[in-house]
């Protein structure tokens, strides 16, 4: 059985399980967090990152390698579309989720709101945290917006690793009680609403409020 190493919190473990849950694909999860993981660890990810992977005797890290390889592996159902633009669009939204959506909601709201009082011991920085929901999430949520327009799904007819990999990254926001202002942006509100409601969503974000004690 495939085993995934790294954290609950984490919105690339998240990606990866959803993943494995729309093929599914059992796994286990070997609960590991970055700052504290053992030397060891680095042999699986060499920037010791999370999450890792094993199946069998091959291992692998980073979310996006490691959900090419399952998709190669598990085909079906397919979560990357076969039309060569499609597909590459969907690439593209995974990296706005993983390169730019991680930046503002990761570091300057979920780190300073969830992780730095809880496993840190420090003091939540509101200033960073009232910018970044004020100035510099607006723009990533009206570039949503619009590209979601009345589709169902950010590419093509069916669900991919684009809404996965987007789809993730707003979890943070509602453990951190931030969700997406639908009379503002309702197309974007109303689509996590729809993937975050997905049995492969649904199941792990109630795991992760009863752990985390968060109410979304």
């Amino acid at each position: 059985m495939p085993t995934v190493y790294g954290a609950s919190a984490s919105p690339f473990v998240r990606k990866v399980r959803v993943f494995l849950a729309e093929k599914e694909i059992p796994y286990e999860l070997d609960p590991v967090f970055p700052f504290a993981a053992d030397p060891g660890f680095k042999k699986l990810s060499p920037l010791g990152k999370i999450p890792a992977f094993r199946d069998g005797d091959r291992t692998l890290a980073d979310s996006s390698i490691i959900c090419a390889y399952v998709e190669r592996t598990h085909p079906t159902p397919p979560l990357y579309p076969s039309d060569p633009y499609e597909y590459a669009r969907a690439l593209w939204f995974e990296e706005y989720a993983d390169g730019g959506l991680v930046t503002v909601i990761g570091a300057k709201i979920f780190f300073q709101r969830f992780v730095a009082p809880r496993f840190f011991n420090r003091p939540t920085d509101e200033a960073m945290v009232q910018k970044a929901v004020e100035e510099e999430l607006p723009p990533m949520h009206d570039y949503l917006e619009a590209e979601l327009g009345d589709r169902e799904f950010l590419v093509g007819r069916t669900f991919s690793i684009a809404d996965i990999g987007v789809g993730t990254q707003f979890v943070q926001l509602r453990h951190c009680g931030l969700p997406v202002e639908a009379k503002r942006w309702p197309k974007l509100a109303g689509y996590l609403q729809r993937i975050h409601a997905r049995p492969s969503f649904q199941t792990l974000i109630d795991e992760e409020r009863a752990a985390f004690d968060t109410a979304a």
